[in-house]
């Protein structure tokens, strides 16, 4: 595949033709040290692109509004200003509207906090790992939201309702409303995404998740994902039919994965790294709709010294969900999985690294599925460009 960036010489950024044939190799910038910042206040709402040359500081809660698509090239580095409540900073791409995000493992794009020193002439030497805040330092600005026109579960004192205001958005904000009909909708391609630091509180303990998705449809593309040190969840989903492939949650401050309203996609070869609650919040349907997800193919550390989560695998009595292929280990005492009588929640080579797997498991029963070994299931050879990776962390 051949890539041609061209930029024109304006004061917010540096004049440069950059061409790769091979997404895979770093390509040279022939202007280093040349970056400048843009400080982004408005909404967009035409198609847009954002330049590697560029620094992007999300200036408040920026909006990719319907009919508009912001495309970010490889190598970009964007910056959330610190704000709670209403003024909390994040990207939200609307219904309707498209993020063509798609980095490479030689050029990932970041999205991180305006405390963050990492910058693009860092990231042309190969080096991803934060520069100057540690990896559980969380909160610092909002995060990504993506909201799609997909199928959702939800319900109101009236009964089914087809579309609901995403968390962390106010209701004055038309913008945050999620969920439709077309379960094969397109919201775009985000591909080598680092989202870091985010989760800012929002109120009365409700803060974002580092990547949000709300009845986003399996026209969208969603692989090699890292989500590292997010206040609230790693990634949630909120019903849709969008697939992840290849994900990292690492020290989230609440669940490393949390479905809920019957999404129906699939997450495919993953990595786990010490949430603060839950490992995975799997919830039930809200409204008269199912869907069934599958998790499959992973690795999950559930503490390390310096954090432990609770519950292993946490899900509701009405919660469809398969759960195929994961190895889990350092289990501490009291790390469980909380409930394995729900009959839509099916164990497929769950493998935990303990002696005693009923101890582990809630009424401390057999459960054909779940065994103890030593085995690990996700590929991390392709997590190679991610923090986590680079500073040694995914065992």
């Amino acid at each position: 595949m051949r890539i041609f960036y061209q930029m024109a010489a304006v004061a917010t950024m540096a004049a440069f033709t950059l061409t790769s044939c091979d997404p895979t190799t770093t390509p040279v910038d022939p202007n280093p040290g040349d970056n400048t910042t843009k400080i982004i206040t408005e909404n967009i709402t035409a198609n847009e692109t954002w330049y590697a040359d560029t620094t992007y500081q999300l200036g408040g809660r920026i909006t990719v509004t319907a009919g508009a698509t912001l495309t970010i090239e490889p190598g970009t580095v964007i910056k959330g200003e610190a704000g709670t409540g209403a003024n909390a900073t994040a990207l939200l791409i609307a219904r309707g509207g498209k993020l063509m995000a798609v980095g490479t493992p030689s050029m990932p794009i970041i999205f991180t906090t305006v405390a963050d020193e990492i910058s693009h002439e860092q990231l042309m030497t190969g080096d991803f790992k934060g520069p100057n805040l540690d990896p559980n330092v969380s909160g610092l600005w909002g995060g990504v939201i993506i909201l799609g026109n997909a199928v959702i579960s939800a319900s109101n004192s009236a009964g089914d309702v087809s579309e609901v205001q995403i968390e962390g958005i106010p209701t004055s904000d038309q913008n945050g409303l999620y969920g439709g009909s077309d379960n094969s909708d397109n919201s775009g391609h985000l591909a080598y995404v680092s989202i870091r630091h985010g989760g800012t509180n929002i109120g009365a303990g409700n803060e974002i998740n580092g990547l949000t998705l709300g009845g986003v449809g399996s026209g969208t593309t969603i692989e090699n994902i890292e989500i590292v040190s997010n206040q609230d969840d790693g990634i949630e989903w909120f019903g849709g039919m969008v697939n992840v492939t290849n994900a990292i949650s690492w020290n989230a401050g609440d669940d490393a994965f949390d479905t809920d309203q019957a999404w129906g996609g699939t997450l495919d070869n993953f990595v786990v790294i010490t949430p603060s609650d839950h490992c995975f919040e799997l919830d039930g349907p809200e409204g008269s709709y199912s869907a069934s997800h599958t998790i499959k193919n992973g690795n999950v550390q559930a503490s390390s010294a310096d954090q432990t989560s609770h519950d292993l695998i946490n899900t509701d009595a009405n919660t469809p969900v398969s759960l195929e292929h994961i190895y889990i280990t350092d289990i501490m005492p009291g790390q469980i999985i909380n409930r394995v009588d729900a009959p839509g929640v099916f164990f497929t080579d769950i493998v935990l690294n303990v002696d005693t797997v009923q101890n582990y498991i809630k009424g401390g029963v057999t459960v054909p599925g779940i065994t103890a070994g030593t085995t690990p299931k996700a590929n991390t050879s392709v997590f190679s460009w991610t923090w986590a990776a680079q500073s040694g962390t995914i065992k």
